[in-house]
Parts: C-alpha cells; sequence; structure tokens
C-alpha cells in the first residue's frame, strides 16, 4: 500500500510539472506572437481605457481611446519616419510588460499638496517591418498616455526622426484653439477661438481642449518635453474628422518682434524633426479626460505625474511667493519696493528689462549694470539693494533677455549668486525646435545649481518639468494682463493653458486697463483662478515712496494705494494644499476654493453676461465654524476701486448667493474659528 501511494503521489507530482511547463509555454507563446492581438490597457477605476492595434491594418501601430466605455477617439495611427530606420511593413508583438503603480508624492510648489500617482502601465515591443519600436503606455484615472522608445539597434548610433499623429473622431467636435503659427503671431500668448476641429490651422498649441459631449471633455497635451521638439497640431487628412500633431523642424536663425517677442522672421531647416542617440523614448502623448471643464482643470497633476521625481534633495531654498516690478531701475526705487513687499507680505522685487542695457542689442552685457537711457537715468547699485533686501528678507529676480542668457548663461549665474540674487526671469525665449528644448531646460538645471528660481517668458508652455526641477516655479505662455485680456477671455484661459500648469498672468491692480478687462475685485480673483507659485503684483504700478517715472516705457504708471481691500493680496497664498472647481462655464463663469492649512480662499471671475452664482460651502469640515470675509465690485463705495468688504458666518453647510454683474468678480478668505 505504502508502495502503490507513493506511486501516485509521483505521478501526480509529474502531471503538476507538466501542467506548470505547459501554462510556462502558452504565456511565452502569447507574448511573442500576438501580431492578430488586441492589447487593452485600462486605468485602475476602469473608466478610461486606451486600445492598441484594433483594427485590420496591421501594418500601421494604431491606438484608440475610450471614456466609459465611449470610444472619444477613433483608431488612430502613430507614424515615425527616419532615414536610419525603416518604420514600415507589419507591425508584430514580440513581447509584452505590465506593471501597476499606486503611490502619492507631495509638493510645496503646487495646487495640492498631496498629489496622487495611480497608473496601469503596459509596454510593448513591436517590430514594425525590420525596425524595433517600444511603445509604453499608462492608464490613469485621470488620462491616458503614451510614449514610444526606439531601442538599440543593428550597430545604429544615432537616427534623425520625424513623428506624426493621425487623430480621427466620429463627429467634427468643437475645439478650442490658439491662432495659426505664422510669421508675427504670438500662439503660446494668443487668443483662444472656439472652432470645428476641420477649420483647425497649422501650430494649435498644447493643450488643445476638445467637447466631445455635454458630459466629455477631452484634452490633448504633451509631458516631459526636455530634450525634443515641441508637439503641436493641424486640422488632418486621414478621416473626415482628424486632427494631426506634428513636430517643429530646426530653426537656424530668427528674428523677433522688439516689443510684443513674436517672431517676424525665420529660417527652417528641412529634414528630421529631432536627432536622438539610441536608445530614447519620445515625450509622453497624453489625452487628459473628465466630464467637465472643472475636472479637466482639478486633476491637471497629470502632466507633472508623467514626469520624473524631483532631483534636487534639499529644495528648502526655493522659495514661492509674490513679487512686484521695480520700475524706476534706481536704487532708491528699489528700496522703496523692497519696503513695501516686506511690509505687505510680498517676498520678491524684480528689476525688469533695461537694467544692463538694451535688451534686444546682442552687445548688450548682463555681467554689468549698465543702464539703458530710455528706462532708467539711475543710478542702480545692485549690491547694495540685495543687501538691504537680505535684511528685509526680500529676495531680488533679475530679468535677462535670451540673447545674453544664450551668450553668458555659464558666467552671469555664479556672478549673480555673489551678488545675492535669488532667481532670473528668461526673456523672448526660442522655443519649438530641439535645440532650443534642449538649451532651456539644461540652463534650468544649470540655474538649481546656483540655487537661482526661475520665471521663462513669452512662448514656452510647461509640460510638467517643474516635479523634475522645481526651481522652474512658473512661466508664461499666457496670454495674461499684458495684453488687456477682458474677463471672458481669462475665463477661457482658465481651462485651456492652465490644464498644462503655473501660468504667470502678471496681474495687475490699479492700471486703467483693468477697466477695459474686467473689474478690481475680478482682478483679486486672478489671484485664485490662475495658479502661479510666482505671483506678479500690482505689475504697471509702483511703491508709493518710490520716484516718480513719467516715461511711459511700463504703461500707465499708477501708485500703489490703501484701499482696504489690498489686505488680500496680503494674505492669499500662491501655493496650496487642496483645489476644487466649484463652477466651470468656459467663457462665462468660474469659482475655484483653493485651502492652505485651515484657511480657504475662493475666487470668482465672471464674463460679459450677469451671472446668479451660489457658492455651495460643503467643501468645508463638517462641525466647524468660520468667517468668511468676502470681497465684491460696488460702485457706491467711495474708494477709487470701489470693493466692498463684509464678513459672514459658514459653516460647511452655507450656500451664499451672489449676483455678478457683467465683468465683475469676487473673492473670499474664510477662516476657521
Amino acid at each position: 500500500m505504502k508502495i502503490k501511494l507513493h506511486v501516485n503521489l509521483l505521478n501526480m507530482f509529474l502531471l503538476r510539472i507538466k501542467y506548470i511547463i505547459f501554462l510556462v509555454l502558452v504565456v511565452i507563446s502569447s507574448s511573442c506572437d500576438q501580431s492578430n492581438d488586441v492589447i487593452e490597457l485600462s486605468s485602475p477605476d476602469t473608466s478610461k481605457k486606451i486600445i492598441f492595434l484594433e483594427g485590420e491594418n496591421n501594418n500601421n501601430v494604431t491606438f484608440s481611446v475610450y471614456y466609459n466605455n465611449q470610444k472619444v477617439i477613433q483608431t488612430s495611427v502613430l507614424e515615425l519616419l527616419s532615414e536610419e530606420l525603416n518604420f514600415s511593413g507589419k507591425v508584430t508583438v514580440e513581447q509584452i510588460e505590465n506593471t501597476t503603480v499606486n503611490t502619492s508624492w507631495n509638493s510645496r510648489f503646487s495646487e495640492l499638496s498631496t498629489i496622487p500617482d495611480n497608473y496601469n502601465q503596459t509596454k510593448i515591443y513591436l517590430k514594425q517591418g525590420d525596425a524595433k519600436l517600444n511603445i509604453i503606455a499608462r492608464a490613469y484615472n485621470e488620462g491616458v498616455a503614451f510614449s514610444y522608445e526606439i531601442p538599440e539597434q543593428n550597430g545604429i548610433e544615432k537616427i534623425g526622426l520625424s513623428e506624426n499623429i493621425h487623430y480621427n473622431f466620429s463627429e467634427n467636435f468643437p475645439v478650442w484653439s490658439t491662432p495659426k503659427r505664422e510669421k508675427g503671431v504670438l500662439t503660446a500668448q494668443g487668443k483662444y477661438s472656439k472652432i470645428p476641429m476641420t477649420e483647425l490651422q497649422e501650430g494649435a498649441d498644447r493643450p488643445l481642449l476638445i467637447e466631445v459631449s455635454d458630459d466629455i471633455k477631452i484634452a490633448l497635451a504633451e509631458a516631459q518635453l526636455v530634450d525634443y521638439a515641441r508637439m503641436s497640431f493641424d486640422k488632418g487628412n486621414s478621416s473626415e474628422y482628424s486632427i494631426v500633431s506634428t513636430l517643429d523642424g530646426k530653426t537656424e536663425a530668427l528674428k523677433q518682434d522688439e516689443i510684443t517677442g513674436a517672431v517676424v522672421e525665420e529660417n527652417k531647416v528641412a529634414g528630421a524633426r529631432v536627432h536622438k542617440k539610441l536608445p530614447f523614448q519620445s515625450p509622453w502623448r497624453v489625452v487628459m479626460m473628465g466630464e467637465n471643464y472643472g475636472e479637466l482643470l482639478e486633476n491637471n497633476y497629470l502632466i507633472q505625474n508623467l514626469n520624473p521625481p524631483s532631483e534636487i534633495a534639499d529644495d528648502s531654498w526655493i522659495k514661492p511667493g509674490k513679487v512686484l516690478r521695480e520700475t524706476t531701475l534706481t536704487t532708491q526705487g528699489a528700496f522703496a519696493a523692497i519696503d513695501f513687499v516686506s511690509s505687505h507680505n510680498m517676498q520678491y522685487i524684480m528689476f525688469d528689462a533695461g537694467w544692463y542695457g538694451n535688451e534686444m542689442k546682442n552687445s548688450s552685457d548682463a555681467t554689468t549694470v549698465t543702464l539703458d537711457p530710455k528706462r532708467s537715468k539711475g543710478p542702480l547699485d545692485m549690491q547694495a539693494v540685495t543687501a538691504y533686501g537680505k535684511e528685509r528678507g526680500v529676495g531680488l529676480i533679475l530679468y535677462v533677455n535670451r540673447r545674453a542668457l544664450e551668450k553668458q548663461l555659464d558666467v552671469i549665474l555664479p556672478l549673480f549668486k555673489e551678488w545675492g540674487v535669488a532667481g532670473i526671469k528668461f526673456g523672448f525665449v526660442r522655443v519649438g525646435d530641439q535645440d532650443a528644448t534642449a538649451w532651456m531646460h539644461e540652463a534650468i538645471k544649470k540655474a538649481a545649481k546656483y540655487g537661482m528660481i526661475v520665471d521663462v517668458h513669452d512662448e514656452y508652455r510647461p509640460t510638467g518639468f517643474s516635479r523634475t526641477y522645481p526651481n522652474l516655479l512658473t512661466q508664461e505662455g499666457i496670454r495674461g494682463d499684458e495684453e488687456s485680456v477682458p474677463n471672458d477671455h481669462t475665463l477661457i484661459t482658465m481651462f485651456t493653458r492652465t490644464l498644462a500648469g503655473a501660468s504667470d498672468n502678471t496681474v495687475c491692480y490699479y492700471n486703467s486697463r483693468v477697466d477695459k478687462m474686467g473689474s478690481h475685485a475680478s482682478q483679486l480673483a486672478k489671484t485664485i483662478c490662475i495658479f502661479s507659485p510666482l505671483q506678479f503684483l500690482y505689475w504697471y504700478d509702483k511703491a508709493p515712496a518710490a520716484p516718480i517715472k513719467e516715461d511711459g516705457l511700463w504703461g500707465d504708471t499708477k501708485t500703489i494705494g490703501n484701499e482696504p481691500e489690498l489686505e488680500f493680496f496680503n494674505n492669499v497664498p500662491t501655493t496650496w494644499d487642496e483645489t476644487k472647481v466649484l463652477k466651470a462655464e468656459i467663457g462665462e463663469v468660474g469659482v475655484i476654493a483653493r485651502r492652505k492649512g485651515n484657511d480657504w480662499f475662493v475666487g470668482g471671475i465672471n464674463g460679459t453676461t450677469p451671472h446668479e452664482v451660489e457658492v455651495d460651502f460643503s467643501f468645508l469640515e463638517p462641525n466647524k465654524k468660520y468667517i468668511a470675509k468676502v470681497y465684491t465690485d460696488d460702485e457706491t463705495v467711495k474708494t477709487r476701486t470701489q470693493v466692498k468688504i463684509e464678513e459672514i458666518e459658514v459653516s460647511n453647510k452655507t450656500k451664499q448667493h451672489l449676483s455678478l454683474k457683467s465683468n465683475n468678480g469676487f473673492v473670499m478668505q474664510i477662516i476657521q474659528q
């Protein structure tokens, strides 16, 4: 009996081994021969899905995107072109690797202090014809993204590459687009228009917001653009309703308008759009998805999540804050600005163009304090200014045009450190081609080594690099107050451009253009509605004790007053622990609530049509009492800004009704008792 029992056990063991071997062979077979298999990747909550190699044509790398089981992007094609590698022919799957990540990370520089980072990922090892190509895809609850990787192969060290992505749609959906990219036009800072996708024109910037339906909004975006050519959009021809994304070609030389910074002349070089050593991975191609504009904005951390964690081990020296531009470029004016800033809970002053000569001349030297006589007669003692600022806890930011930056960066960084400068505002930067992109991000890395914060101005738009190098606190790429933007366009910006991240809007207050844009209460609200860890306030205004400046180069300069509502500018933070969009009607009205510690700040902006707005305070903690200080426009208030202030008791059960007139706004500071 014992011998029989042992034999039976041995047979069962051998059968078990055979079964395991069979399973392994099945797995190996399925991973190595999937040329006809569809590959699906779903988000952790299963609401978002991207499918690869769907359809009958197995000579293309195809993908489609689903939201709540609705196909929002039809079968679309990734097209790669290279002289060194032939990306054509049958697509076959050689291997698949799947991973899941469920984590979070913390930030002192964002719209949330704790940022969820949860996704499912697949890496698909492909051959397209004779070329090897890997697709890396991620599905988040906030959207989907993919990039491609070109591995080492055939002894090739470097390739030139062009990329076209043909996005196909079922209908002629409306899109919110920047202007056509052409000479003399600012696109990233341009005016948005709502148009059918079939009317899209070359150079539409990202993110590109698409209205699929009343309860589905998506945005095509780009993440982790560091050493690659920029992606932009145009109408496509791959189907009746299509969008094509392409990469910017190499620019040999360019000329920029001296006032706007718009490119007025450029020489483009034909051929491949990027040149990279093998192996390399492309930036991420992103589809953000939400039920409404507000959900897209609340989840815009997706762009940063697609970038690597911070490379700065100790970021305690990076200080967000509020900035006053010092317009007289004099020691006396700087001292007055520092005194004002330190007494109004602001953190920085900035010297703009003119401190080292005419910024547009290649001969101007940013290692010297050589005043442009059109902007200031001086005197300006830079080190006296930084020393006084240090006494008062105020940092100095210096503007430097890209002409000087490109020639002198490695010299000015240690020099500015010696002077005691806290940061640099990059001006009129080149954007678009691979060289410009690579230079920009390398410059930000170098600035970090010298303890410099950075604000990049003009046409640069973020793709999440500030997660990896948080000294990049903000950037422009926005149609801001310098353009006298009316409220209705700011309400477009809130739900398009800000999907990409921080936006330096340069808020002004006393300047006459406020009346063209909206109201003083809506100007207060921009500090909440347009996120920026560096908030430039009083853009065209000067500190009360500063010298009078009459030359007009800075616009209609006014002296900052002492109106009671300025306490809101004093109190409002520039980074946040929590963000909630309470109302989001693009171009019409928007209300955003943000928390810092126990206190909440609410900002509302209204467009041309009057609106009745109900603020629901259910975001507050239950069983807690709060006092809300409410600031609204009121023509009966006898100040030059006509802002009314009142206090009300609120709880998480309160609903406050506000009647907003055309182009008005409001803000609230809510303090827990």
